[in-house]
């Protein structure tokens, strides 16, 4: 049974020349001033303020740029091997393995990158795509016919469509898509491999209802509606009739679901919430008495996913320990733990015949691969064995779990990257890496770029966890809502205060670096402590809350409102204007490094211009790299590969 997963974060413009904000499309070339030629700066690439790239830094790079990952994607229905998602080129296509360790056959060759999953007891080894153009997230929904070597588009090519569960009959699939009016995320069912076959089941009427299962009867799903990462309500939606059917929320007050998934005989449902508790817990719901189970009560971290077994009922589930996964199998309502290496588990699903769990292990020491576990004895297999660019794995630095104290006294978790070569005869500078969301995690994956930057350049990075950030129960979560929103950034400056006591650690020599939120996160420290930070990374970030919620698609703007607050009401306005650092530039003393996409439809194009611009123009040194072929993010590895290079030189220049 593969069903969707919402998570207790919500996980989830044109191509070409084309920019969000008022100005409207304008090329590359008239956004920034001439820059000198580099010949490694991809074609899609504009740049201001960066230098040329010495070719003693790409060349020491790359090695780290090379590595792989493999994520696993399912079983075969034939039980002839499994599927898998990687890179060989430049973007992330699937494959298959038909054996452990055996050849890894791709199967697309797109420009995009593309994910991918079996079609269930397709005899023909169909495979449904979901791919989107340039960055854009408009992702359409594909039917890989094998037999007839050609991909079939089966959405309308235009608004956004998410692949939801698929009938276990594989006849029919889910699809929430915004095509009615480009807004509202509405759920459609359609054929699995006849184009123009989408039928609207049910309109949203301005909520965000996502299907996570499909019954083995073929009958009904399952529904959560997200209001906030600390809000969402579970309901039966009943097919033929179109009828949904609230089902209970367990406790008092606002109430989170994380997965819902049928039992086999569908007439219970597994679900993971945190009615009874700081965390997410894991019950069965039954659905005639509509009363709730509580089958893990004892542990006191997040379950989150949770897969079902068609063939025996068994069910397999994972438990967020501090960012580390357990794997634990559920039989007879005693849990049994599957022993596996220190990870990050995902992807999980049961082989046809029931007898192994498949998933993604992505270990701090090793890029993520593809495994499975016999159920019956626990073996572990490894089916793929990802490359590391020809460098030695015993090199690779282990991340350190420490805690620091914040401004209130509360404890902030954070995970530390030390070089070897620190001491306080040679203290190390200090990269602070914050994650986005804010409802994220930063959690111990590896990263070629952070191994790159701690055993090479020698430079300590720390990943905190700050308030807000998910994992570490509710009460923690709703920490930075709305008006408490700086109160993250002071965990910062507690950070800062703690890098001051660590005499291995020069906090003279500090710079941050985030993504999205924790681009904002970025620009926010700069302001706030600009005499302790030497340089900010700002990829994707807000730099105004106010013009990102007024250009962020319509389909995010009522789902980001309950995180930051809504800009429409008076008082939330003038907090946002007192709090944006696009309205606090002149604070700024740092070096500040901009890097966005055009088509990004998260967080508009203009978030990166107005700051850029009214930094530069507060006479701060600035650099940017903007793409015309990317939205949230840079998932072309020859642009990644770029910014990582000029990443690395900014951080050289200033902290020497």
């Amino acid at each position: 049974m593969k069903s969707v997963t919402i998570g207790r974060a919500l996980r989830l413009v044109a191509l070409g020349f084309l920019m969000l904000g008022a100005e409207g499309a304008r090329p590359l070339a008239a956004l920034s001033s001439a820059e000198p030629d580099d010949p490694n700066r991809p074609g899609a690439i504009d740049t201001s303020g960066v230098p040329v790239v010495p070719q003693d830094v790409l060349d020491r790079l790359a090695q780290y740029q090379n590595m792989r990952s493999a994520d696993f994607a399912g079983w075969s229905p034939d039980g002839n091997g499994i599927l898998i998602q990687t890179r060989f080129g430049n973007s992330v296509q699937v494959h298959r393995v038909y054996t452990p360790g055996g050849r890894r056959e791709q199967i697309t060759f797109l420009d995009e990158p593309v994910s991918g999953r079996f079609i269930p007891k397709a005899a023909d080894g169909g495979i449904l795509l979901s791919m989107s153009k340039g960055g854009n997230e408009n992702n359409q929904v594909y039917y890989l016919d094998r037999a007839a070597y050609r991909t079939v588009l089966l959405t309308d090519g235009k608004s956004r469509n998410l692949l939801g569960p698929v009938e276990q009959s594989g006849a029919r699939m889910i699809v929430h898509s915004n095509l009615r009016n480009g807004r509202d995320t509405d759920l459609y069912v359609a054929d699995t491999r006849k184009p123009d076959t989408v039928q609207l089941l049910q309109q949203a009427d301005g909520e965000y209802w996502t299907a996570t299962d499909w019954s083995a009867d073929g009958g009904r799903l399952l529904l959560n509606r997200y209001v906030s990462i600390n809000e969402s309500y579970p309901a039966l939606f009943h097919i033929a009739d179109k009828r949904r059917e609230a089902l209970p929320v367990p406790g008092e007050g606002k109430v989170a679901f994380g997965t819902l998934v049928f039992s086999k005989d569908g007439r219970s449902a597994y679900v993971t919430t945190d009615a009874k508790s700081e965390f997410l817990q894991l019950a069965r719901l039954d659905l005639t008495s509509l009363k709730y189970d509580w089958l893990v009560e004892d542990i006191p971290w997040d379950v989150t996913d949770v897969e079902v077994d068609d063939t025996t009922g068994a069910a397999a589930f994972t438990v967020n320990e501090d960012g580390a996964s357990r794997l634990l199998l559920l039989d007879d309502k005693k849990p049994r733990e599957l022993k596996l290496p220190l990870g990050i588990v995902g992807s999980l699903e049961f082989s046809p015949d029931g007898k192994h769990l498949g998933f993604s292990l992505a270990r701090p020491d090793a890029p993520a691969d593809a495994y499975s576990v016999r159920i019956a004895d626990g073996e572990l297999t490894r089916w793929t064995y990802s490359e590391v660019g020809g460098l030695n794995p015993a090199n690779f630095i282990i991340p350190e779990p420490v805690q620091f104290s914040s401004f209130d006294g509360r404890q902030i978790p954070a995970y530390y990257y030390r070089p070897r070569t620190a001491s306080s005869d040679a203290p190390a500078a200090v990269l602070v890496q914050i994650h986005g969301g804010p409802e994220s995690q930063y959690r111990p994956l590896f990263s070629g770029v952070t191994q790159y930057m701690v055993g090479e350049m020698g430079i300590a990075v720390i990943c905190p966890n700050v308030r807000g950030s998910a994992g570490y129960g509710k009460t923690y979560l709703k920490l930075d809502n709305a008006e408490l929103r700086e109160d993250s950034v002071k965990d910062v400056g507690a950070l800062l205060d703690w890098v001051k006591t660590r005499p291995e650690l020069d906090s003279a020599r500090v710079a941050v670096t985030g993504g999205s939120y924790g681009g904002y996160m970025v620009l926010a420290s700069l302001v706030n402590f600009p005499e302790r930070i030497k340089a900010g990374i700002d990829i994707v970030g807000i730099g105004n809350f106010i013009t990102f919620m007024e250009r962020t698609s319509p389909y995010r703007q009522d789902l980001r409102r309950a995180e930051y607050g809504d800009e429409r009401k008076p008082e939330m306005k003038a907090f946002f204007e007192k709090i944006n650092p696009a309205g606090r530039v002149d604070k700024i003393r740092s070096a500040l490094l901009v890097a966005h996409g055009l088509n990004d439809p998260r967080v508009p194009f203009f978030e990166a211009q107005q700051m850029a611009e009214k930094v530069r123009a507060a006479g701060r040194p600035v650099w940017t790299v903007y793409a015309d072929n990317e939205g949230h993010g840079f998932a072309k590895k020859d642009n990644r590969d770029y910014l990582t290079a000029v990443e690395v030189l900014f951080l050289k220049e200033n902290l020497k």
